[in-house]
């Protein structure tokens, strides 16, 4: 503990700091509003200012003139505007706590004295800009705090590393500008800062964490060079609140030429996305692009099909109350759907259909066959055989929109349009005369004013008439893909890694195909199929891909991102042991994956060391998995988790209650009741809050946009990426996780936990609660003798 002397001259300089911050706020404050109001006014008055006159070349000229330097004048206070308030908010965002940490670093070639680097979420200068202040923790030099001791030690430049001696590592809690604890530590964080910042409770909205990043999510925060970054991290390792990091590091990083809207998250849900929505913004940041990837196939496939939502998937898999065997046929038609054998046989097909096999719809108009779908392959199979296959549907494109132009201009002689012109009613003529007017005179020396009129009215009409199928041949509706797609699920088919029950997996695609419905395990291929027949959309402009829990994706949606960003790096961040998803990917040593850009443009990271719970809670957790060992709890003191024994739901609901309104009265942050699946959640949430006290409790379910914090209901696979300060399982009974295919979904409620987790059992407990460590949780003496 430093003493206090030292203590008065850290002081010292927070107060002088802060002296400074608040000495250019106060001189900032009206400038930027000055320059508000100078672009309001600007704006308001800008024709007021330029002088308009069309009516000789020279006047043009000077009104040009005029208007360019009004725009000037205007571009150049918006510019200032921006600088000066971009610079006033981090100065306010600074002032309550102007930095974290400081270290003290001499360089090898300076032959000096040894130089104080303050460390904060943003850089200030002194008046003149000749000194730092304060450092931006994305600052090269700032990576030393993270990654070194006091001892030797380096880091990169643009110019080369800069090599030298770190002398002392100190770290700040400073809270309103007082100082409220300060270490000397050989570790990148410190124990005591680490332990105060997580016992905190639980918010609304993730925190950015740039104070107390260790060094291994350092690692991953500064990679700059893999084409594709995996990080495979235990519950609770810090996973996504590093890829945050990561992106304001990018974004400070290549500030010149990237920009937030060139980065884009694909998150678990719209829910997870206003968790972490204030990460960002409170590093100086704007948000990135987030989505999921639920919605993109929304936008590209919900138009033809009612597609299935990825946890509506997972709800007919865990819902035990309805037929198994219908649930194991599920389960077998997920794994082949997303197994790297059929994407394979996808593309094989997709090659094979340069030879035969294509589906086509032909044009129908009023009844009539324009154009038919044996012509339309006549024409796809007249090509020249070495044209590729979305090279080929360009080609017909381009063929279809100009026969239906033809057609179109022969269709105006059909008697239906002159009895169309003679029952227009006003409207649609006035409409229809507004738009001849502007083509008359387009069509040579006709001086007949009723056979003009007439000839145009038609063609207009005519014109109209034939929108849809101009639109369908410009949409590649014409393609069938729903029957081309039915071709890959023959009865007949043969090859090898087709699954047992092959002739079932087919009927039940194709019915629910007929019904318009598509299976989320059918989402991924279809689209994949899709675009590899009509060429795959892409967007250059993005730069960085980051994916969350991306152990629920298939190696068609992998695929399909790398074919959709083809200028993007990507990472992808998750842990397989919460693979709830029968589809699931396991990240680490994942061939497939590493194979998306090749070994030597892939990096994995593993995140081994959890920070989220107490350690009884990561011992208890851990106990449950295969190989939990590797992962290590950080050594923060609490309560065992509890398991709460009863002789049915009604005692277990009383139970359940009487600890929520608990955890309530002693204002004890967050709770969550975590059930397996959405139906169970409502049972819950209506048993629950009909009890005193406890009717504002929420209802979490997928259609919830935003992350509030408070007491709620929520099934597990809406929990996932997010934390709470306790946790309460509503069924931990054997009866509801008997199967070890919910090992992952349990073992994923319970850590969600920061400081306390009970389980609720009406009836004998999960085995996966009596299979875990000896006295790694405390039993009900009445089941004490089961143990």
């Amino acid at each position: 503990m430093a003493n206090r002397e030292l203590w008065k001259q850290e002081q010292d300089r927070v107060d002088a700091v802060r002296g400074e911050l608040q000495t250019r706020i106060a001189r900032d404050e009206p400038l930027v509003s000055d320059l508000k109001t100078q672009v309001v006014d600007i704006r308001a008055d800008f024709w007021d200012d330029v002088t308009v006159n069309l009516t000789a070349g020279d006047d043009r000229l000077e009104t040009a003139i005029s208007m360019k330097q009004q725009a000037e004048i205007l571009s150049e206070r918006e510019r200032s505007h921006r600088q000066l308030r971009e610079g006033l908010t981090k100065m306010r965002r600074l002032l309550p706590s102007p930095y974290f940490g400081r270290i003290d670093f001499q360089e090898n070639e300076a032959g000096g004295s040894t130089d104080p680097i303050y460390i904060g979420t943003a850089s200030f200068l002194t008046e003149d800009g000749e000194s730092f202040l304060v450092y931006d923790w994305r600052t090269p030099v700032a990576s030393l705090y993270y990654d070194y001791g006091p001892g030797p030690a380096s880091y990169d430049t643009p110019g080369g590393p800069i090599e030298g001696e770190m002398t002392l590592k100190r770290q700040f809690t400073i809270r309103d500008g007082v100082i409220k604890a300060m270490f000397d530590t050989g570790m990148t964080i410190g124990d005591e800062l680490l332990q105060e910042a997580l016992s905190r409770s639980s918010t609304s909205q993730m925190q950015a964490i740039v104070g107390t990043i260790q060094r291994e999510q350092n690692a991953i925060i500064r990679n700059d060079l893999s084409r594709l970054l995996i990080v495979q991290g235990a519950a609770g390792s810090g996973k996504t609140s590093a890829a945050l990091q990561r992106v304001a590091y990018l974004l400070y990083k290549h500030r010149t030429r990237i920009g937030a809207d060139q980065m884009v998250l694909f998150s678990p849900n719209p829910m997870f996305n206003s968790y972490i929505s204030s990460v960002l913004p409170e590093l100086g940041e704007e948000n990135i692009r987030q989505t999921t990837f639920q919605q993109y196939v929304e936008s590209r496939l919900g138009r033809r099909y009612d597609i299935e939502d990825i946890n509506d998937q997972l709800e007919a898999i865990v819902d035990e109350s309805g037929d198994a065997a219908g649930r194991r046929l599920r389960l077998e038609t997920i794994r082949y759907k997303n197994s790297a054998g059929f994407l394979e046989r996808i593309q094989t097909f997709a090659d094979s259909l340069l030879q035969s096999g294509m589906k086509f719809r032909g044009f129908k108009f009023r009844g009539r066959l324009l154009i038919s779908r044996e012509d339309i392959g006549a024409r796809f199979y007249g090509f020249e055989a070495h044209i590729r296959l979305p090279n080929r549907i360009e080609l017909l494109r381009e063929w279809l929109l100009e026969e239906l132009s033809r057609l179109e201009q022969e269709e105006c002689a059909e008697e239906w349009v002159r009895n169309e012109i003679e029952y227009l009613d006003n409207d649609r003529y006035q409409s229809i005369y507004n738009q001849m007017r502007k083509r008359r005179g387009k069509g040579g020396e006709e001086h007949d004013e009723s056979a003009l009129e007439e000839r145009l009215l038609r063609e207009q009409l005519v014109r109209e008439a034939f929108k849809p199928l101009r639109r369908m041949a410009a949409r590649l509706a014409w393609i069938d893909m729903h029957n081309l797609y039915l071709q890959l699920f023959r009865e007949d088919a043969g090859g090898s890694g087709l699954p047992a029950s092959w002739g079932d997996v087919c009927r039940f695609t194709r019915e629910r195909l007929a019904e318009r419905c598509l299976p989320y395990e059918d989402a991924s291929p279809m689209l994949y199929l899709t675009e590899l027949v009509q060429g795959f959309r892409t967007n250059t402009g993005i730069r960085y891909v980051l994916v969350d829990e991306a152990q629920d994706y298939s190696p068609f949606q992998f695929q399909f991102l790398k074919r959709l960003f083809p200028f993007a790096k990507m990472t992808a961040l998750g842990d397989f042991n919460q693979a709830i998803f029968a589809h699931s990917t396991e990240l680490e040593g994942n061939a497939l994956l590493a194979g998306l850009y090749g070994a030597e443009e892939t990096e994995t990271i593993v995140l081994s060391r959890s920070y989220r719970s107490t350690r009884p809670i990561v011992e208890f957790t851990r106990s449950m998995l295969p190989g939990g060992d590797a992962i290590i709890p950080f050594d923060r003191p609490g309560e065992l988790p509890e398991v709460i024994a009863s002789s049915g739901t009604a005692e277990r609901d009383r139970l359940l209650a009487a600890s929520l309104l608990e955890l309530q009265q002693a204002g004890s942050g967050s709770a969550a009741v975590i059930c397996k699946t959405a139906a169970e959640s409502k049972a819950a949430w209506e048993a629950l809050r009909s009890y005193p006290g406890l009717e504002e409790l929420r209802l979490v379910t997928k259609d919830t946009a935003t992350f509030q914090s408070g007491l709620m209901v929520i099934p597990a696979y809406l929990a996932k990426g997010v934390e709470f300060d306790s946790v309460l399982i509503h069924d931990a009974s054997a009866e509801a996780y008997g199967e070890e295919r919910l090992r992952k979904l349990f073992y994923t409620a319970c850590t969600r936990a920061m400081h306390r987790l009970q389980l609720f059992s009406p009836g004998e407990p999960s085995r996966f609660i009596l299979e875990a460590a000896e006295g790694t949780y405390r039993l009900e003496p009445s089941l004490s003798t089961k143990k």
